[in-house]
């Protein structure tokens, strides 16, 4: 499984619905659920972003499909980052020349 880390912002639609965060939230999990994608991780934080979320996903793929179809929503405008572990990092710098 691949690891993403997914930085959102509220689009103007979803910051007048702030209040549907945590409801939203679980809907993404089982949206996420429905392309084999499992959410690690989901913060609401301050600063540049609004949400902060870990994902696993079988490919990049299933992390596309996610993306756009939460997209598609209206709510949320997402940055996403393929984040690679210490063990992966151990394979990647093993080949290198």
């Amino acid at each position: 499984m691949a690891t993403y880390v997914v930085l959102g912002n509220f689009t103007d639609q979803g910051i007048r619905a702030a209040k549907d965060s945590l409801k939203r939230a679980e809907a993404f999990k089982k949206m996420a659920a429905t392309f084999g994608v499992t959410v690690k991780e989901l913060f609401w934080t301050q600063g540049r972003y609004d949400v902060v979320t870990v994902l696993e996903a079988p490919d990049e793929f299933s992390a596309m499909t996610l993306s756009l179809s939460l997209g598609a929503l209206g709510n949320v405008r997402t940055e996403t980052l393929r984040a690679f572990s210490a063990a992966d990092m151990t394979k990647v710098v093993g080949k290198m020349l």
